[in-house]
Formats: C-alpha cells, structure tokens, sequence
C-alpha cells in the first residue's frame, strides 16, 4: 500500500512543528506508521548542509547559492528519508517542503516563484505531498512566538519583510488546486 505525503508549511512561529507532532502522535495512536520530519536537515548529508545555512559567519551567500543548497538538502532528503517511508507505506509529515523555498527564495530573496518550482521539481522528482496544510497567522503572532528561540535562522537569513511577501504568495494562491488548505492558528 503506497503511504500517504503530508506538509506543513507557514511563517516562522505558526505552528508547524507543534501541529506535525500532534498528527504525528495521534496517527501512531491509530495504529498507523508515522514518519515525522523537518527540512532542512533531517538526513545525514542534510545535517551538513542545515550547518552551512545555519551558520551566522556565511553571511553574504549568494541567493542562487542558498537555493541551491536547499535543493540539494531536499533531494537528499526525498532519496534517503521520505520515498523509503512512503514506499513502506507510512504516512509522512514533513515541517517545510517545496512551498518554503518557494515564499524564502523564490519570493523573498527574488529569485522568482517558478524557477524556485522547477529547481524543486528537479530535486524531488516531480514528488509532490498529498496534503499540503498552510498555517497562517500574522507575522506579528508568529514573531512574538518565536521570541529568543530561532534567532539563528533570523540573525543567518535576515529576510524580514521579504518572508512575509512570500508567504503572502502563498495565501493568495491557496485554493487553487495546489493542494493547499489554510488553517487558521
């Protein structure tokens, strides 16, 4: 029986991780195999690369270059974390997936939407979730739940108002056979 592709997607502090771990827990509960996972980094060689992004002295990468390094960490983490589960017939839950990079890079850091998809596409091998569940909630909500906890990803990826512009892409775009359902926090 093929599994069943789940992701969680929405700005810093709206809930991702804590919604993927209750499915997560409520689905093993029910008897199901649930694998719970996060981009980027959930993969040996994802680890090195969540590093790379992760790290506050690498300030000034290029664009193109953090894009690029999402991509790899996705491809990497499809091939060796989610085709396995889903091959095995789990339900996978993923915190981030394509339409991150799609709001991060493609909208925020202007590299445009579709390249973003197309370079996705590319590494994933067309793998698309079943479900995907857009949290959204004001930037100003999401900031004050995230006080003091993230302050690496802020201080590294300084997007500020780009990341809302791109989530704001996302919402405009919900419904609209993507697969989306917004899910208010």
């Amino acid at each position: 029986m093929p599994g069943y592709f789940i992701a969680f997607e929405g700005g810093e502090g709206a809930g991702k991780s804590s919604r993927a771990l209750a499915l997560a827990g409520r689905l093993r509960a029910a008897g199901y195999e649930a694998v719970l996972t996060f981009e980027p980094g959930d993969s040996r060689i994802g680890r090195q690369i969540r590093d790379i992004l992760l790290d506050v002295t690498n300030d000034g990468l290029d664009p193109r270059a953090e894009a690029l390094l999402y991509a790899a960490d996705r491809a990497e983490h499809v091939a060796s974390v989610v085709r396995p589960a889903l091959d095995r017939g789990a339900v996978v839950i993923t915190d981030r997936y394509v339409d991150s990079s799609i709001a991060y890079q493609g909208i925020a850091r202007g590299l445009g939407a579709e390249t973003i998809a197309e370079l996705s596409r590319f590494a994933t091998e067309g793998l698309l979730p079943d479900l995907t569940i857009l949290l959204d909630v004001p930037p100003s909500v999401g900031r004050r739940r995230n006080q003091g906890l993230h302050g690496r990803w802020g201080r590294r990826l300084g997007l500020g108002i780009g990341c809302v512009a791109g989530h704001r892409h996302l919402r405009r775009h919900s419904g609209q056979g993507c697969g989306f359902e917004l899910a208010p926090c």
